[in-house]
């Protein structure tokens, strides 16, 4: 399919659709340098990222792509599961040439995960090591004994049963944007709302596809928590390839804010990663401290870059 460009402040975006699984994705790629995938939650879209994008783009190759049914590309035809995820970031990287020319085939790139994305980046990481220069979890779903639910094929039908009740009622013509804006303020803290464009939250949210898209990621949240956990057991990390947990903290100190950085910790303690607490902030972090998750990124490119270069040992 044809690609596009447009001016930003740091470079040109390259747009395009391309098919993986039959279904078309909506990939955005900006800037030069190191690849770096930036991968948003459950019904986000590609503009979330901008914050990110903009003062990520001087200095990397920026990736940007919308899960199917979410944002601009087409409907999930299938529900989600770990790996599929982590080889739908592959198939994305494996676009990037004939998306931008600048991109060098096969060179690693740094997977940056948000939400229930930080599961796939370190899904990516364990299938696909020799791909990832580093891990960045924003704020990740973090479930340290998720059980794979039964009747998986019936939780589908439901949720497409569902999806389309509410459709036919005209639910996401109606509510959709007024659900994301109210979405994204709660999620923000302080007096943080939603930054994004009116016509871009109109065209991704007035339709039924990213209300399925969503309610399917949703329906098999658990599943793929499950997927994960086993996967730890059998594909450890790759050696060498740092990683980084970013934990949101709104500075109020209330219990069940506490209890998440510890849980978030643990999860950096777990993947030998490092941890660092981004305050204020609320669960889009993106959003409300794009500078902490840059700096994360830059410093772990830094640090894969500082042990690429030691010397290794004589065999």
């Amino acid at each position: 399919m044809t690609s596009t460009s447009t001016s930003t402040s740091a470079s040109a975006s390259h747009r395009r659709f391309i098919r993986i699984g039959g279904v078309p994705h909506h990939v955005v790629v900006d800037g030069s340098g190191p690849v770096c995938v930036l991968s948003a939650g459950l019904g986000m879209s590609w503009f979330d990222w901008d914050p990110v994008a903009r003062l990520l783009a001087p200095s990397f190759t920026v990736v940007r792509f919308d899960r199917p049914g979410h944002g601009l590309s087409g409907p999930a035809s299938t529900p989600p599961t770990a790996a599929g995820e982590a080889h739908r970031i592959a198939a994305i990287l494996d676009a990037l040439p004939a998306i931008a020319n600048r991109f060098s085939a096969g060179r690693p790139a740094t997977v940056v995960g948000h939400s229930v994305a930080g599961f796939h980046a370190e899904a990516f990481a364990r299938l696909h090591p020799a791909r990832t220069a580093a891990v960045v979890l924003v704020d990740s779903s973090v479930e340290e004994h998720a059980r794979t639910p039964a009747a998986p094929a019936l939780r589908t039908a439901a949720a497409r049963a569902l999806a389309a009740a509410l459709t036919a009622t005209g639910a996401p013509a109606a509510l959709g944007p007024l659900a994301r804006r109210a979405t994204v303020s709660l999620s923000r803290t302080g007096d943080g709302g939603d930054p994004a464009p009116d016509a871009l939250v109109r065209r991704c949210y007035r339709t039924s596809r990213v209300l399925r898209g969503a309610l399917l990621e949703n329906t098999h949240y658990r599943a793929v928590a499950a997927e994960l956990l086993a996967l730890r057991d059998r594909s450890p990390l790759p050696d060498g390839v740092p990683a980084a947990v970013l934990a949101a903290y709104d500075g109020k100190g209330g219990r069940s804010s506490l209890r998440w950085l510890d849980r978030q910790r643990a999860l950096a303690g777990q993947l030998g990663a490092r941890f660092e607490v981004a305050e204020p902030s609320g669960h889009l972090m993106m959003l409300d401290r794009p500078d902490l998750v840059v700096r994360a990124v830059q410093e772990i490119q830094r640090k894969g870059r500082l042990r690429n270069a030691e010397p290794h040992p004589a065999p």
